[in-house]
């Protein structure tokens, strides 16, 4: 982090003020770990702060310390409303376009609470007044973890550090990502020296399918498909299947990164189809050279990382497939 920007963190949060911390739509690890560990230094440092939540999140994040003083906008409409307007500072943690938070997006462009942007994904847009923004960072709960660094880091205890350590290590694949640097790994050195439980952290994310998450799984690989002479693979699952298997949210989570565990695929992608929504929800992955960030802006509204991004599409489910085979030919060349 540089200076100039601890500066204006240091000069911005000197005195007690309200705060609002908001991670995106559909949560995911690094999203409710980062907005949590925020939340916990700023409330124990003698600000107001509270997590509003665009949605729910999936069933296993439910443990997180603090996670149960989430506001959800999609339930708690009118309070989470009422925070927004009375903040004098709104934290965006783990997005970087006021897309990614849909029905709140209105709100925090009429509030005139200082915006403040925590992200690690390329391409910002420009709607917050300080900005700490880094793609070569791996996680936004790392970002967070440098910024209580600066500010005060004897206020990491055993709550912020596992908090921090969960979005870390979901974001990097427990730590296989490239985006995982020999800094990654100190800042997760001190975490566990702060009380961090490695071990029961990872049970708690990775060891909690239900019975019916395990049979969605058994769904998706069945309908894995490999595109001739390409090294690509992708899944599709259609609303019947999602609903035979009793969906629920954060179910299919990871279920992409099977199809890049293949010898010889570098890229992988899951195309979801959401009835309610009217999308088709796609996940991308890559190895080594090719930018699922560049392809999923170019042909499907989406983007996120180098080697890890989403996207939408509003066609049918097959005619999303079509779609991706069809737009991953034309940049055959780019694939290793």
């Amino acid at each position: 982090m540089k200076k100039e920007l601890q500066k204006e963190f240091i000069q911005i949060l000197n005195k007690p003020k309200k705060v609002v911390i908001i991670p995106h739509k559909n949560p995911d690890g690094d999203a409710l770990g980062s907005t949590l560990a925020l939340n916990f230094f700023l409330n124990k440092t003698g600000h107001q702060s509270h997590v509003v939540s665009p949605n729910e999140y999936p069933d296993f994040l439910n443990w997180l310390p603090g996670q149960e003083g989430i506001l959800k906008h999609s339930t708690e409409t009118d309070k989470a409303v009422e925070l927004i307007e009375a903040a004098d500072l709104i934290f965006t943690l783990d997005f970087n376009s006021l897309g990614r938070v849909e029905m709140l997006e209105p709100h925090i462009n009429a509030s005139s609470a200082k915006k403040i942007m925590i992200d690690h994904h390329q391409e910002p847009s420009d709607y917050a007044d300080i900005m700490y923004s880094d793609s070569n960072i791996g996680s936004t709960c790392e970002m967070v973890y440098n910024l209580i660094s600066h500010l005060d880091a004897a206020q990491i205890d055993q709550k912020i550090a596992t908090c921090l350590y969960t979005g870390i290590m979901t974001d990097s694949g427990s730590f296989r990502f490239p985006s995982t640097t020999s800094k990654t790994h100190h800042v997760i050195a001190e975490l566990i020296d702060k009380g961090a439980n490695h071990s029961e952290i990872h049970q708690n994310i990775y060891d909690t399918f239900t019975f019916d998450r395990l049979r969605l799984l058994g769904t998706a690989l069945t309908n894995l498909k490999k595109i001739e002479e390409l090294p690509v693979v992708y899944i599709t699952i259609s609303q019947e299947e999602l609903n035979k298997n009793n969906f629920k949210k954060g179910d299919t989570e990871g279920f992409v990164n099977y199809g890049l565990s293949l010898v010889g695929i570098s890229v992988a992608v899951i195309m979801i189809e959401n009835e309610q929504e009217q999308i088709i929800k796609m996940s991308f992955r890559s190895k080594g050279a090719f930018s699922v960030n560049d392809f999923a802006r170019t042909y499907f509204n989406g983007g996120g990382h180098h080697n890890a991004a989403g996207g939408v599409s509003k066609l049918s489910l097959s005619e999303t497939e079509s779609k991706f085979i069809n737009s991953i030919s034309k940049v055959k060349n780019l694939l290793q």
